[in-house]
Protein backbone atom coordinates (compact mmCIF):
# COMPACT_ATOMS: atom_id res chain seq x y z
CA UNK A 1 0.00 0.00 0.00
CA UNK A 2 3.19 2.28 -0.41
CA UNK A 3 2.08 3.41 -3.47
CA UNK A 4 -1.06 4.82 -2.05
CA UNK A 5 0.48 7.40 0.18
CA UNK A 6 3.39 8.14 -2.21
CA UNK A 7 0.69 9.14 -4.84
CA UNK A 8 -1.03 11.16 -2.07
CA UNK A 9 2.55 12.74 -1.10
CA UNK A 10 3.58 13.45 -4.13
CA UNK A 11 0.39 15.19 -5.17
CA UNK A 12 0.65 17.28 -1.75
CA UNK A 13 4.54 18.61 -2.55
CA UNK A 14 3.59 19.20 -5.73
CA UNK A 15 0.35 21.32 -4.45
CA UNK A 16 2.90 23.10 -2.15
CA UNK A 17 5.58 24.41 -4.80
CA UNK A 18 1.75 26.69 -6.11
CA UNK A 19 2.32 25.09 -9.21
CA UNK A 20 -1.96 24.93 -9.42
CA UNK A 21 -2.29 28.50 -8.31
CA UNK A 22 -1.58 30.31 -11.67
CA UNK A 23 -5.02 30.77 -14.13
CA UNK A 24 -2.99 29.48 -17.40
CA UNK A 25 -2.19 26.18 -15.69
CA UNK A 26 -5.77 25.57 -14.41
CA UNK A 27 -6.57 26.03 -17.82
CA UNK A 28 -4.52 24.18 -19.72
CA UNK A 29 -4.61 21.00 -17.89
CA UNK A 30 -8.75 21.63 -18.64
CA UNK A 31 -8.01 21.73 -22.45
CA UNK A 32 -5.70 18.65 -21.96
CA UNK A 33 -8.75 16.49 -20.24
CA UNK A 34 -10.72 18.05 -23.26
CA UNK A 35 -8.20 16.71 -25.40
CA UNK A 36 -8.32 13.18 -23.63
CA UNK A 37 -11.71 12.79 -24.42
CA UNK A 38 -11.63 14.48 -28.37
CA UNK A 39 -8.08 11.67 -29.15
CA UNK A 40 -9.60 8.92 -26.45
CA UNK A 41 -12.83 8.89 -27.75
CA UNK A 42 -13.15 5.72 -29.30
CA UNK A 43 -11.13 3.72 -26.06
CA UNK A 44 -13.03 5.05 -24.02
CA UNK A 45 -16.72 4.07 -26.12
CA UNK A 46 -15.16 0.57 -25.88
CA UNK A 47 -14.70 0.51 -22.11
CA UNK A 48 -18.39 1.42 -21.26
CA UNK A 49 -19.32 -0.81 -23.66
CA UNK A 50 -17.53 -4.01 -22.16
CA UNK A 51 -18.52 -2.62 -17.93
CA UNK A 52 -22.27 -1.70 -19.35
CA UNK A 53 -22.95 -2.50 -22.80
CA UNK A 54 -23.22 1.43 -23.40
CA UNK A 55 -23.09 2.37 -27.06
CA UNK A 56 -21.80 5.28 -29.13
CA UNK A 57 -24.83 7.45 -28.32
CA UNK A 58 -24.76 6.35 -24.71
CA UNK A 59 -21.17 7.34 -23.88
CA UNK A 60 -21.47 10.52 -26.01
CA UNK A 61 -24.51 11.72 -24.63
CA UNK A 62 -24.45 10.34 -21.02
CA UNK A 63 -20.79 10.25 -20.12
CA UNK A 64 -18.80 12.87 -22.81
CA UNK A 65 -21.13 15.47 -23.03
CA UNK A 66 -21.23 16.78 -19.62
CA UNK A 67 -17.79 16.66 -18.73
CA UNK A 68 -16.98 18.95 -22.25
CA UNK A 69 -20.00 21.38 -21.54
CA UNK A 70 -18.14 21.53 -17.89
CA UNK A 71 -14.98 21.70 -19.37
CA UNK A 72 -15.98 24.89 -22.06
CA UNK A 73 -17.77 26.51 -18.92
CA UNK A 74 -14.69 26.35 -16.79
CA UNK A 75 -12.44 27.67 -19.62
CA UNK A 76 -14.66 30.62 -20.20
CA UNK A 77 -15.93 31.77 -16.73
CA UNK A 78 -12.39 30.55 -15.26
CA UNK A 79 -11.01 34.12 -14.90
CA UNK A 80 -14.58 35.66 -13.82
CA UNK A 81 -14.47 33.27 -11.09
CA UNK A 82 -11.45 33.82 -9.52
CA UNK A 83 -11.37 37.71 -9.49
CA UNK A 84 -12.10 38.89 -6.04
CA UNK A 85 -15.92 39.21 -4.91
CA UNK A 86 -16.62 42.20 -3.47
CA UNK A 87 -19.20 42.78 -0.86
CA UNK A 88 -21.40 45.54 1.56
CA UNK A 89 -19.11 47.38 3.91
CA UNK A 90 -19.76 48.84 7.43
CA UNK A 91 -18.83 52.56 8.52
CA UNK A 92 -15.73 51.37 10.46
CA UNK A 93 -14.38 49.66 6.80
CA UNK A 94 -15.79 52.22 4.76
CA UNK A 95 -12.40 53.10 3.33
CA UNK A 96 -11.06 49.44 3.17
CA UNK A 97 -11.05 47.28 0.21
CA UNK A 98 -13.19 44.67 1.78
CA UNK A 99 -13.93 40.98 -0.60
CA UNK A 100 -14.08 37.33 -0.71
CA UNK A 101 -10.86 35.65 -2.54
CA UNK A 102 -11.85 32.36 -3.54
CA UNK A 103 -8.68 29.70 -2.64
CA UNK A 104 -8.21 26.25 -3.52
CA UNK A 105 -8.62 23.69 -0.63
CA UNK A 106 -5.28 21.97 -1.08
CA UNK A 107 -5.47 18.16 -2.31
CA UNK A 108 -8.92 16.31 -2.50
CA UNK A 109 -10.35 12.97 -2.77
CA UNK A 110 -12.74 12.11 -5.55
CA UNK A 111 -14.38 8.64 -5.21
CA UNK A 112 -16.11 7.82 -8.40
CA UNK A 113 -19.13 5.84 -8.92
CA UNK A 114 -19.19 2.93 -11.17
CA UNK A 115 -23.29 3.37 -12.84
CA UNK A 116 -21.50 6.67 -15.16
CA UNK A 117 -17.54 5.42 -14.65
CA UNK A 118 -16.23 8.78 -16.74
CA UNK A 119 -18.19 11.24 -15.68
CA UNK A 120 -18.87 10.90 -12.36
CA UNK A 121 -14.94 10.77 -12.23
CA UNK A 122 -14.38 13.65 -14.88
CA UNK A 123 -17.10 15.68 -14.09
CA UNK A 124 -15.41 16.93 -10.30
CA UNK A 125 -12.15 16.24 -11.45
CA UNK A 126 -12.81 19.42 -13.79
CA UNK A 127 -14.04 21.59 -11.00
CA UNK A 128 -11.12 20.59 -8.74
CA UNK A 129 -8.43 21.53 -11.32
CA UNK A 130 -10.30 24.74 -12.23
CA UNK A 131 -10.87 25.38 -8.42
CA UNK A 132 -6.86 25.29 -8.40
CA UNK A 133 -6.65 22.12 -6.45
CA UNK A 134 -4.77 18.65 -6.17
CA UNK A 135 -6.94 15.69 -6.40
CA UNK A 136 -6.42 11.93 -6.15
CA UNK A 137 -8.90 10.49 -8.19
CA UNK A 138 -10.07 6.16 -6.74
CA UNK A 139 -12.66 5.67 -9.76
CA UNK A 140 -15.08 2.72 -9.01
CA UNK A 141 -12.96 -0.78 -9.46
CA UNK A 142 -16.72 -2.24 -10.35
CA UNK A 143 -16.13 -0.65 -13.91
CA UNK A 144 -13.06 -2.25 -14.12
CA UNK A 145 -12.42 -1.66 -17.85
CA UNK A 146 -13.15 2.24 -17.53
CA UNK A 147 -10.88 2.43 -14.46
CA UNK A 148 -8.43 0.46 -15.55
CA UNK A 149 -8.24 3.03 -19.16
CA UNK A 150 -8.49 6.32 -16.48
CA UNK A 151 -5.58 5.08 -14.77
CA UNK A 152 -3.39 4.80 -17.94
CA UNK A 153 -4.59 7.74 -20.13
CA UNK A 154 -4.78 10.14 -17.52
CA UNK A 155 -1.20 10.80 -16.81
CA UNK A 156 -0.09 10.80 -20.23
CA UNK A 157 -2.74 14.08 -20.46
CA UNK A 158 -3.06 15.81 -16.91
CA UNK A 159 -0.01 16.35 -13.83
CA UNK A 160 1.07 13.31 -13.52
CA UNK A 161 2.11 13.93 -9.66
CA UNK A 162 -0.97 16.34 -9.29
CA UNK A 163 -3.50 14.25 -10.44
CA UNK A 164 -2.70 10.36 -9.67
CA UNK A 165 -4.98 7.77 -9.99
CA UNK A 166 -5.82 5.08 -7.76
CA UNK A 167 -7.14 1.64 -8.76
CA UNK A 168 -8.35 -1.10 -6.50
CA UNK A 169 -10.90 -2.45 -4.25
CA UNK A 170 -11.75 -2.19 -0.65
CA UNK A 171 -8.15 -1.94 0.75
CA UNK A 172 -6.89 0.61 -1.90
CA UNK A 173 -10.01 2.89 -0.64
CA UNK A 174 -9.64 1.88 3.49
CA UNK A 175 -6.24 3.04 2.89
CA UNK A 176 -6.71 6.91 0.91
CA UNK A 177 -9.60 7.09 3.71
CA UNK A 178 -6.75 6.96 6.14
CA UNK A 179 -4.78 10.00 4.87
CA UNK A 180 -5.67 13.37 5.59
CA UNK A 181 -7.55 15.51 2.76
CA UNK A 182 -8.73 18.88 2.43
CA UNK A 183 -11.97 17.63 0.82
CA UNK A 184 -13.25 14.17 -0.08
CA UNK A 185 -16.13 14.32 -2.71
CA UNK A 186 -17.80 10.59 -2.84
CA UNK A 187 -20.66 9.12 -5.26
CA UNK A 188 -22.08 6.33 -4.45
CA UNK A 189 -24.37 4.37 -1.91
CA UNK A 190 -25.41 5.45 2.06
CA UNK A 191 -23.79 2.48 3.53
CA UNK A 192 -20.31 3.57 2.03
CA UNK A 193 -21.15 7.28 2.74
CA UNK A 194 -21.35 6.82 5.97
CA UNK A 195 -18.06 5.40 6.40
CA UNK A 196 -16.50 8.10 3.98
CA UNK A 197 -18.04 10.70 6.47
CA UNK A 198 -16.73 8.87 9.40
CA UNK A 199 -13.18 8.27 8.05
CA UNK A 200 -13.11 12.31 7.36
CA UNK A 201 -14.33 13.21 10.82
CA UNK A 202 -10.77 11.74 11.77
CA UNK A 203 -9.20 14.47 10.11
CA UNK A 204 -11.92 17.32 10.41
CA UNK A 205 -11.83 17.07 6.59
CA UNK A 206 -15.36 18.42 5.34
CA UNK A 207 -17.30 15.57 2.60
CA UNK A 208 -19.37 16.11 -0.36
CA UNK A 209 -21.70 13.18 -0.61
CA UNK A 210 -23.52 12.57 -3.91
CA UNK A 211 -25.95 9.47 -2.94
CA UNK A 212 -28.85 8.46 -3.86
CA UNK A 213 -32.52 7.28 -2.93
CA UNK A 214 -35.86 6.23 -3.61
CA UNK A 215 -36.83 9.55 -6.44
CA UNK A 216 -40.69 9.70 -6.78
CA UNK A 217 -42.43 10.06 -9.42
CA UNK A 218 -45.98 11.44 -9.19
CA UNK A 219 -48.63 11.43 -12.20
CA UNK A 220 -51.95 13.35 -11.91
CA UNK A 221 -54.89 12.54 -13.59
CA UNK A 222 -54.82 15.88 -15.22
CA UNK A 223 -51.73 15.15 -17.67
CA UNK A 224 -50.90 13.85 -21.40
CA UNK A 225 -50.53 10.07 -20.10
CA UNK A 226 -48.38 9.63 -23.80
CA UNK A 227 -46.22 12.17 -23.07
CA UNK A 228 -45.50 11.02 -19.61
CA UNK A 229 -45.26 7.94 -19.82
CA UNK A 230 -42.74 8.39 -22.38
CA UNK A 231 -41.00 10.51 -20.15
CA UNK A 232 -40.60 7.98 -17.61
CA UNK A 233 -39.51 5.30 -19.38
CA UNK A 234 -36.45 6.99 -20.78
CA UNK A 235 -35.46 7.74 -17.41
CA UNK A 236 -36.22 4.62 -15.52
CA UNK A 237 -34.80 2.63 -17.96
CA UNK A 238 -31.85 4.72 -19.39
CA UNK A 239 -28.61 2.95 -18.57
CA UNK A 240 -30.58 -0.38 -17.53
CA UNK A 241 -32.31 1.94 -14.44
CA UNK A 242 -28.37 2.49 -13.12
CA UNK A 243 -29.08 6.09 -12.80
CA UNK A 244 -29.16 7.88 -9.56
CA UNK A 245 -31.56 9.68 -9.89
CA UNK A 246 -34.12 7.71 -12.02
CA UNK A 247 -37.70 7.67 -10.97
CA UNK A 248 -38.04 4.74 -8.63
CA UNK A 249 -41.64 4.26 -8.46
CA UNK A 250 -44.80 5.70 -9.77
CA UNK A 251 -47.82 7.71 -7.54
CA UNK A 252 -50.77 7.56 -8.88
CA UNK A 253 -54.58 7.06 -9.13
CA UNK A 254 -55.72 3.80 -9.19
CA UNK A 255 -58.16 4.96 -11.91
CA UNK A 256 -55.34 5.37 -14.38
CA UNK A 257 -52.81 2.83 -13.08
CA UNK A 258 -53.55 0.36 -16.05
CA UNK A 259 -53.27 3.28 -18.67
CA UNK A 260 -50.28 4.39 -17.19
CA UNK A 261 -49.10 0.68 -16.89
CA UNK A 262 -49.96 0.67 -20.80
CA UNK A 263 -48.35 3.55 -22.43
CA UNK A 264 -45.12 2.55 -20.60
CA UNK A 265 -45.27 -0.53 -22.05
CA UNK A 266 -45.98 1.45 -25.63
CA UNK A 267 -42.96 3.36 -24.99
CA UNK A 268 -40.50 0.60 -23.75
CA UNK A 269 -41.40 -1.15 -27.63
CA UNK A 270 -40.61 2.20 -28.82
CA UNK A 271 -37.19 2.43 -27.54
CA UNK A 272 -36.21 -0.99 -27.26
CA UNK A 273 -38.62 -3.27 -29.41
CA UNK A 274 -40.57 -6.42 -29.18
CA UNK A 275 -37.33 -7.99 -27.28
CA UNK A 276 -34.72 -5.34 -25.73
CA UNK A 277 -32.17 -7.84 -25.20
CA UNK A 278 -31.42 -7.93 -28.71
CA UNK A 279 -31.52 -3.73 -28.73
CA UNK A 280 -28.26 -1.90 -29.06
CA UNK A 281 -29.57 0.88 -27.12
CA UNK A 282 -30.50 -1.08 -24.25
CA UNK A 283 -28.05 -1.75 -21.16
CA UNK A 284 -26.73 -4.31 -19.02
CA UNK A 285 -26.75 -4.92 -15.16
CA UNK A 286 -23.24 -4.13 -14.02
CA UNK A 287 -22.57 -7.33 -12.07
CA UNK A 288 -23.77 -11.13 -10.87
CA UNK A 289 -23.66 -9.44 -7.65
CA UNK A 290 -26.40 -6.56 -8.40
CA UNK A 291 -27.94 -8.92 -11.09
CA UNK A 292 -28.70 -10.96 -8.11
CA UNK A 293 -29.69 -8.06 -5.40
CA UNK A 294 -32.49 -6.36 -8.50
CA UNK A 295 -33.31 -10.27 -8.74
CA UNK A 296 -34.43 -10.81 -5.02
CA UNK A 297 -36.62 -7.73 -4.98
CA UNK A 298 -39.02 -9.09 -7.65
CA UNK A 299 -39.84 -11.92 -5.36
CA UNK A 300 -43.14 -11.99 -4.16
CA UNK A 301 -44.09 -9.74 -6.46
CA UNK A 302 -46.81 -8.57 -8.68
CA UNK A 303 -44.72 -8.36 -12.30
CA UNK A 304 -47.88 -7.17 -14.95
CA UNK A 305 -44.65 -6.60 -17.53
CA UNK A 306 -41.19 -7.87 -18.41
CA UNK A 307 -39.33 -9.60 -15.63
CA UNK A 308 -37.23 -11.58 -17.84
CA UNK A 309 -34.09 -12.44 -17.48
CA UNK A 310 -30.53 -14.04 -18.51
CA UNK A 311 -27.86 -13.97 -15.86
CA UNK A 312 -24.86 -15.14 -18.37
CA UNK A 313 -25.66 -11.86 -20.31
CA UNK A 314 -26.26 -9.77 -16.97
CA UNK A 315 -29.94 -8.78 -18.73
CA UNK A 316 -32.96 -7.81 -16.67
CA UNK A 317 -35.78 -7.04 -19.30
CA UNK A 318 -37.63 -3.54 -18.44
CA UNK A 319 -39.92 -4.68 -16.17
CA UNK A 320 -43.61 -2.81 -14.36
CA UNK A 321 -44.51 -3.92 -10.98
CA UNK A 322 -47.62 -3.15 -9.53
CA UNK A 323 -50.36 -3.37 -6.19
CA UNK A 324 -47.12 -2.98 -4.01
CA UNK A 325 -47.05 -2.89 -0.65
CA UNK A 326 -45.46 0.46 0.93
CA UNK A 327 -43.61 -1.79 3.40
CA UNK A 328 -42.06 -4.67 1.05
CA UNK A 329 -38.69 -4.56 0.66
CA UNK A 330 -39.09 -3.32 -2.99
CA UNK A 331 -40.26 0.01 -1.46
CA UNK A 332 -37.51 -0.14 0.94
CA UNK A 333 -34.59 -0.30 -0.65
CA UNK A 334 -33.54 2.00 -3.73
CA UNK A 335 -34.21 -0.66 -6.70
CA UNK A 336 -30.92 0.86 -8.88
CA UNK A 337 -31.93 -1.11 -11.97
CA UNK A 338 -34.65 -1.20 -14.78
CA UNK A 339 -37.88 -2.47 -12.26
CA UNK A 340 -40.39 0.12 -11.73
CA UNK A 341 -43.16 -0.29 -9.09
CA UNK A 342 -46.67 1.76 -9.01
CA UNK A 343 -47.99 2.68 -5.69
CA UNK A 344 -51.77 3.60 -5.91
CA UNK A 345 -52.86 6.94 -4.03
CA UNK A 346 -55.65 9.15 -3.39
CA UNK A 347 -54.76 12.53 -5.00
CA UNK A 348 -51.93 14.52 -4.19
CA UNK A 349 -52.33 15.46 -0.71
CA UNK A 350 -52.09 11.07 -0.12
CA UNK A 351 -48.70 11.41 -2.51
CA UNK A 352 -47.24 14.41 -0.68
CA UNK A 353 -47.79 12.55 2.45
CA UNK A 354 -46.02 9.34 1.03
CA UNK A 355 -42.83 11.11 0.04
CA UNK A 356 -42.56 13.03 3.22
CA UNK A 357 -42.51 10.02 5.46
CA UNK A 358 -39.97 8.42 3.52
CA UNK A 359 -36.15 9.77 3.41
CA UNK A 360 -35.20 12.83 1.51
CA UNK A 361 -34.45 11.73 -1.77
CA UNK A 362 -32.14 12.53 -4.44
CA UNK A 363 -34.62 13.86 -6.87
CA UNK A 364 -38.47 13.92 -7.49
CA UNK A 365 -40.92 14.17 -10.47
CA UNK A 366 -44.04 15.09 -11.17
CA UNK A 367 -46.45 15.48 -13.99
CA UNK A 368 -49.42 17.73 -14.41
CA UNK A 369 -50.69 20.44 -16.35
CA UNK A 370 -51.67 21.76 -12.83
CA UNK A 371 -49.09 24.22 -12.24
CA UNK A 372 -50.54 24.99 -8.84
CA UNK A 373 -50.56 21.19 -8.13
CA UNK A 374 -46.60 21.42 -9.39
CA UNK A 375 -46.09 24.18 -7.09
CA UNK A 376 -47.74 22.50 -3.95
CA UNK A 377 -45.46 19.28 -4.56
CA UNK A 378 -42.47 21.54 -4.46
CA UNK A 379 -43.39 23.40 -1.94
CA UNK A 380 -44.66 20.78 0.51
CA UNK A 381 -41.80 18.49 0.12
CA UNK A 382 -37.99 18.01 -0.11
CA UNK A 383 -35.68 16.40 -2.24
CA UNK A 384 -32.32 16.89 -3.97
CA UNK A 385 -33.87 18.30 -7.16
CA UNK A 386 -37.30 18.21 -8.81
CA UNK A 387 -38.14 18.47 -12.20
CA UNK A 388 -41.81 18.64 -13.14
CA UNK A 389 -42.95 17.14 -16.22
CA UNK A 390 -39.72 15.32 -17.16
CA UNK A 391 -37.20 13.07 -16.08
CA UNK A 392 -33.39 13.94 -15.37
CA UNK A 393 -32.99 17.08 -17.12
CA UNK A 394 -32.08 18.99 -14.61
CA UNK A 395 -28.86 17.06 -14.10
CA UNK A 396 -28.23 18.58 -17.74
CA UNK A 397 -28.29 22.27 -16.31
CA UNK A 398 -24.84 23.86 -15.09
CA UNK A 399 -26.58 26.66 -13.14
CA UNK A 400 -28.41 24.44 -11.23
CA UNK A 401 -26.59 22.56 -8.09
CA UNK A 402 -26.62 18.74 -8.40
CA UNK A 403 -26.72 17.49 -4.94
CA UNK A 404 -28.78 15.70 -2.21
CA UNK A 405 -30.34 16.35 0.96
CA UNK A 406 -30.67 14.30 4.10
CA UNK A 407 -29.64 10.73 3.62
CA UNK A 408 -29.61 11.42 -0.17
CA UNK A 409 -26.36 13.39 0.49
CA UNK A 410 -25.02 16.67 0.56
CA UNK A 411 -22.99 19.29 -0.78
CA UNK A 412 -23.24 19.68 -4.37
CA UNK A 413 -21.35 20.36 -7.68
CA UNK A 414 -22.09 21.26 -11.74
CA UNK A 415 -20.80 24.50 -13.25
CA UNK A 416 -19.54 26.80 -10.94
CA UNK A 417 -21.11 25.04 -7.98
CA UNK A 418 -18.27 22.52 -8.34
CA UNK A 419 -15.78 24.75 -8.37
CA UNK A 420 -17.72 26.87 -5.42
CA UNK A 421 -17.55 23.45 -3.52
CA UNK A 422 -13.57 23.13 -4.04
CA UNK A 423 -13.08 26.29 -2.93
CA UNK A 424 -12.87 28.18 0.43
CA UNK A 425 -14.00 31.38 0.60
CA UNK A 426 -11.50 33.60 2.10
CA UNK A 427 -12.31 36.96 3.72
CA UNK A 428 -10.08 39.77 3.19
CA UNK A 429 -10.06 43.03 4.97
CA UNK A 430 -7.40 45.39 3.32
CA UNK A 431 -6.58 48.65 5.66
CA UNK A 432 -3.75 51.40 5.36
CA UNK A 433 -1.98 52.59 8.09
CA UNK A 434 -3.12 55.95 8.07
CA UNK A 435 -6.01 57.70 9.58
CA UNK A 436 -5.58 56.98 12.91
CA UNK A 437 -7.07 59.28 14.76
CA UNK A 438 -10.70 57.77 13.52
CA UNK A 439 -9.72 54.47 15.40
CA UNK A 440 -9.61 56.43 18.85
CA UNK A 441 -12.95 55.73 19.74
CA UNK A 442 -12.64 51.45 19.98
CA UNK A 443 -9.30 51.85 21.91
CA UNK A 444 -9.28 51.85 26.01
CA UNK A 445 -10.09 53.68 27.90
CA UNK A 446 -13.58 52.90 27.30
CA UNK A 447 -16.32 55.38 27.75
CA UNK A 448 -20.39 56.00 27.05
CA UNK A 449 -19.36 58.29 23.51
CA UNK A 450 -17.21 55.77 22.08
CA UNK A 451 -19.86 52.96 22.72
CA UNK A 452 -22.78 55.16 21.34
CA UNK A 453 -20.47 55.82 18.55
CA UNK A 454 -19.50 52.42 17.63
CA UNK A 455 -22.77 50.85 18.36
CA UNK A 456 -24.34 53.47 15.22
CA UNK A 457 -21.26 52.87 13.23
CA UNK A 458 -21.36 48.80 13.17
CA UNK A 459 -24.75 48.97 12.55
CA UNK A 460 -24.78 51.00 9.39
CA UNK A 461 -24.31 48.22 7.10
CA UNK A 462 -25.09 47.19 3.30
CA UNK A 463 -27.18 50.46 2.84
CA UNK A 464 -25.03 50.63 -0.98
CA UNK A 465 -25.35 54.35 -2.16
CA UNK A 466 -26.71 55.33 1.18
CA UNK A 467 -23.94 54.29 3.17
CA UNK A 468 -21.21 55.30 0.68
CA UNK A 469 -23.13 58.89 0.84
CA UNK A 470 -22.84 59.05 4.73
CA UNK A 471 -19.59 57.90 4.60
CA UNK A 472 -18.00 60.18 2.14
CA UNK A 473 -20.05 63.28 4.08
CA UNK A 474 -18.04 61.93 7.81
CA UNK A 475 -15.22 61.54 5.36
CA UNK A 476 -15.69 65.12 4.10
CA UNK A 477 -16.16 66.51 7.53
CA UNK A 478 -13.08 64.89 9.27
CA UNK A 479 -10.99 66.75 6.33
CA UNK A 480 -12.17 69.76 7.20
CA UNK A 481 -11.88 69.31 10.69
CA UNK A 482 -7.91 68.32 9.70
CA UNK A 483 -7.31 71.10 7.18
CA UNK A 484 -9.35 73.74 10.01
CA UNK A 485 -6.60 73.32 12.11
CA UNK A 486 -3.65 72.71 9.70
CA UNK A 487 -4.02 76.23 8.73
CA UNK A 488 -4.98 77.39 11.73
CA UNK A 489 -0.77 76.39 13.13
Amino acid sequence: MDRVKTAVAGARAAYNLGKTRPLEFRLQQLRAMEKMLTERKDLFSEALQKDLHKNDFAVQIYEMAGIVGEITLALNKLHEWMEPEHVSKNMMTMMDTVYIQRQPLGVVLIIGAWNYPLALVLQPLVGAIAAGNAAVVKPSEVSGNTAQLLAQLLPQYLDKELYPVINGGVKEATELLSIRFDHILYTGNAAVGRIVMEAAAKHLTPVTLELGGKSPCYVDTDCDLDVACRRIAWGRYTNCGQTCIAPDYILCSENIQDQVVKKIVTAITEFYGNDPQKSPDYGRIVNQRHFQRIMSLLEGANVVYGGKNNVEDLYIAPTIVTDVDPDSRIMQEEIFGPVLPIVTVNGVDEAIAFISRRDKPLALYVFSHNKKLIQKMIRMTSSGGVTANDCLIHYSIAALPFGGVGKSGFGAYHGKHSFDTFSHRRACVLKSLGMEKANNIRYAPATDSKMKWLLWLLAKQGEGKKLQLIGFLILGTLVSIVMKFYFAW
